[in-house]
């Protein structure tokens, strides 16, 4: 483990370091993922854009589960590997962070320029006027249509809602934009099938193609909407280092590859360089 941290120290503490997190950054924080060790295997073929904007029963069976799930998620408080990247970036390490976790735990823990690519489960528009707003409204608006209904909730998947039959989402009643009166109401998320927009991918880019190091933290990189700003990288001959539980879709691009949870090794390597020891980098990535 120390041979991991000096590596990984020694990496950072030259600055310019853009991070790109993933999932398994927060599961510290109480937030499941898929992939990882202490991942779920999805019980249920995920809503796309198509279906939620095209079927009225799509929606209702999202918003019952995800109004349930969501309480998970608006409890979650970031873990220590959020603040250990705040820190780095108040130190003038890290320029800046790309994370594909919709939870909004980085800007919580005091990140700044963070690029939420999915989006923000915390935030809501209606997809006929534009309308945003806060998922709290929503949630409080969701509880009065549906007296009861938070009752005998299960277990919470990574898309941060819960399983339910048949019979409880026929029962649920789904409201719509207060602001236009009759508008369709989404997660400011992208959802599967939908396009991350093009100015958001070309910011996160920029900041890949200004980097002198790309950190990988928590993402096993399978989706090409994560692991082509590792492509990126690689094409440009930026560095990249990956911190990750298991194997990655990355892991052939990697100079530096560390299996180890997040929240142990981030504040180490941040307590290093804090006090001004950013240790050797040993030739061989270590793994």
């Amino acid at each position: 483990m120390t041979e991991t941290i000096d590596a990984l120290t020694a990496g950072v503490a030259a600055g310019g370091v853009v991070v790109l997190s993933g999932a398994g950054l927060s599961t510290e924080s109480g937030i499941p993922d898929y992939r990882g060790p202490s991942g779920a295997a999805r019980r249920h073929t995920p809503m796309t854009y198509q279906a939620f904007v095209g079927d009225p029963d799509a929606r209702r069976r999202y918003w019952a589960r995800s109004h349930l799930g969501w309480r998970t998620i608006a409890r979650a408080a970031p873990n220590d590997g959020h603040r250990a990247v705040a820190r780095l970036q108040a130190a003038g390490l890290v320029d800046g962070v790309v994370t594909q976790n919709v939870d909004g735990l980085h800007t919580a823990a005091g990140s700044r320029a963070v690029v939420e690519l999915h989006g923000r489960l915390d935030e809501v528009v209606c997809l006929d006027c534009g309308n945003r707003t806060s998922r709290e409204e929503l949630d409080r608006r969701l509880g009065e249509a549906n007296p009861g209904f938070d009752a005998a909730a299960g277990p919470v998947n990574p898309d941060g809602d819960v399983e339910l039959d048949d019979a409880r989402v026929a029962g649920f009643r789904v409201v719509d934009c207060t602001f236009c009166g009759t508008g369709r109401l989404k997660p400011d998320v992208v959802f599967f099938g939908e396009t991350v927009p093009a100015q958001r991918v070309a910011r996160c880019f920029a900041m890949v193609g200004g980097a002198r190091l790309l950190l990988v933290l928590g993402s096993s990189l399978t989706v090409l909407s994560g692991r082509r700003f590792v492509l990126r990288a690689a094409k440009l001959g930026v560095p990249v280092a990956i911190v990750n539980q298991g194997a990655t879709r990355g892991d052939g691009y990697a100079a530096l590859r560390v299996d180890a949870p997040l929240g142990r090794l981030l504040p180490a390597v941040a307590d290093r360089l804090a006090a001004g020891h950013p240790g050797p980098l040993p030739a061989a990535s270590v793994r």
